[in-house]
């Protein structure tokens, strides 16, 4: 796959602004795919490290109104730059502080890539959708459309995730079946996804943002596919999973 071989070559530096739940096993799988992970948050000095970045991953899963203000100091910085900007939406809907951070930081960054589970995305497109925490419990039935009118709003990508991944843009939506419902017992790999994301699209040009999502998900999926099938329980699948993100295999 060609961009693991350039995360490999090129080895590019994604600054994550993103979950204290999760931040090791984000920077963690960053380094697994060979790409160097940096996790700095403080409004001082972002402006300044995304400038030696090649991505910038934005995650709200553990937000405040400082954080959110790092973020878009952050994102507006990436855009300067021209280096793309993923955004996790973790928890939007859940609560009208998470529904507004997003829809503020989609306002005043320009965001390359939206990423969130069916309700997330359903909920930030206007769909109905209910959001319990981070998880969660009903998308809209009409997932597609959701993704695209997303992607359309915002002239970016947009990742779905649940059983079947949805990744789309303004015209067309692409669907990875790949992956194992281990994945989902294990709390982490919904924000990995993020790290993984903004790697693949840290290599490639803007027109290849598509596929460069749709085939961080497959690859994302196929080693979830290849841990659980080592693994007996939760944590060993984890530690595996990380393995298999590292090994390289198409």
């Amino acid at each position: 796959m060609k961009y693991l071989d350039l995360i490999q070559e090129k080895k590019p530096l994604i600054h994550h602004l993103t979950n204290w739940v999760t931040i090791y096993d984000c920077a963690q799988v960053t380094r697994s795919l060979g790409a160097l992970p940096v996790m700095a948050h403080a409004k001082e000095e972002v402006p300044e490290m995304v400038m030696l970045a090649s991505a910038l991953v934005l995650n709200i899963g553990t937000l405040t109104k400082d954080f959110v203000e790092a973020q878009i100091l952050a994102g507006k910085a990436a855009n300067k730059k021209g280096i793309p900007v993923v955004l996790d939406i973790v928890g939007c809907g859940a609560t009208k502080m998470r529904s507004e951070a997003s829809e503020q930081i989609l306002r005043e960054v320009k965001v390359s890539l939206i990423k969130g589970n069916y309700g997330e995305i359903s909920v930030l497109a206007g769909h109905d959708a209910e959001v319990r925490g981070v998880e969660s419990i009903g998308g809209s039935d009409k997932i597609d459309e959701a993704v695209m009118s997303l992607a359309k709003s915002h002239n970016a990508i947009v990742v779905a995730t649940g059983k079947v991944d949805i990744i789309g843009d303004s015209e067309k939506v692409l669907k990875c079946e790949e992956g194992h419902e281990m994945m989902g017992k294990v709390v982490g790999t919904g924000c990995m996804a993020a790290s993984v994301l903004g790697s693949f699209l840290s290599v490639c040009d803007k027109n290849e943002h598509l596929d460069a999502a749709f085939s961080a998900m497959m690859y994302y999926g196929k080693c979830g596919e290849r841990a659980a099938s080592k693994s007996e329980g939760a944590m060993e699948f984890k530690m595996r999973f990380l393995d298999e993100i590292g090994i390289q295999k198409v």
